[in-house]
């Protein structure tokens, strides 16, 4: 949907990254390993006469193994460090576009729509998306981006996020705020609408991604998730690694519709998208206890 048609130029100039630093790290290593090869293979044999001077008790044949073996792994470490950038980069851009279409695509009628929340909007790239759904479907709706305080120190501001949806013009349609994921600032089935791109991961990783604590929070922003959309509204989340996580406990959660997309490789990891329905009415057990989206006791 939308303008699915933009190459990565045109996405890079409105939006930029919101994490050039890695990609640019793995670039000069990949460059300084580069260097290397090239020095191995430009000068292979005063690279051996050197190894053997310095370690006599290597012979002949062991010193060329030992530089051809160190020139080989200089030479495929730079084209895998390379690699990797190429897939941050386009990971960041053209990849996180792409895959925002996808996710509007997901909903089936935006025209209904009145409100939507991107939980950890970024630069905006699946914000504006949503926006521009909205105003395509003759919708009066709004979308809220929240910029999670704290979460990305080096993220974009409000500021920047809104100037995107500036330039793309839909500026009408887009809000952003601060707030906690673990504890969103709206009330119970506030939004008909919530999505996330490429954000629940990072929620909690000051305690290790793998540890328990971690997916602790990352639960407890699902369950936050579940809580402000609206019964019978559409939730759409695309996540690194841990999105079979989710989907374990929507089902616990007893959502509907529950769809998970096939594996697609971002950021050198496993990535899914995975939608799902808040059900209309609600009740567990035989007794039809209704269920606290909250998880207030939740450790």
């Amino acid at each position: 949907m939308g303008k699915s048609g933009r190459d990565w130029t045109q996405i890079y100039s409105i939006y930029g990254m919101d994490d050039w630093q890695t990609p640019f790290f793995l670039l000069i290593h990949a460059v300084f390993f580069s260097a290397l090869s090239i020095i191995f293979l430009l000068y292979f044999e005063p690279i051996c006469y050197f190894t053997q001077h310095f370690f006599p008790i290597i012979g002949p044949g062991l010193a060329r193994f030992i530089a051809g073996f160190t020139g080989s792994v200089t030479g495929l470490s730079a084209v895998s460090l390379y690699f990797a950038a190429a897939n941050f980069f386009y990971s960041s851009v053209s990849l996180h576009w792409n895959m925002a279409q996808r996710m509007v695509n997901a909903i089936s009628d935006w025209s209904s729509v009145k409100q939507a929340l991107d939980l950890g909007c970024g630069r905006g790239i699946l914000l504006n998306t949503v926006a521009m759904q909205l105003k395509r479907s003759g919708s009066l709706g709004r979308v809220v981006g929240l910029d999670p305080t704290g979460a990305r120190r080096n993220g974009p501001s409000t500021l920047s996020t809104l100037k995107t949806a500036g330039l793309e013009g839909v500026q009408e349609y887009v809000t952003c705020r601060a707030g906690d994921p673990r504890t969103l600032p709206f009330s119970d089935n506030y939004f008909d609408v919530v999505v996330s791109s490429a954000f629940v991961h990072t929620v909690g990783k000051e305690f290790g991604p793998k540890s328990a604590a971690a997916g602790a929070e990352r639960v407890r922003v699902l369950a936050e998730v579940v809580r402000v959309l609206k019964p019978g509204g559409v939730g759409v989340v695309w996540d690194l690694v841990h999105v079979p996580e989710y989907v374990q406990r929507l089902h616990e959660l007893k959502m509907e519709d529950v769809r998970l997309s096939e594996r697609v490789t971002a950021f050198m990891v496993s990535s899914h998208i995975v939608s799902f329905t808040k059900p209309s009415q609600h009740f567990v057990g035989s007794n039809e206890v209704r269920l606290d989206w909250r998880f207030n006791n939740l450790c």
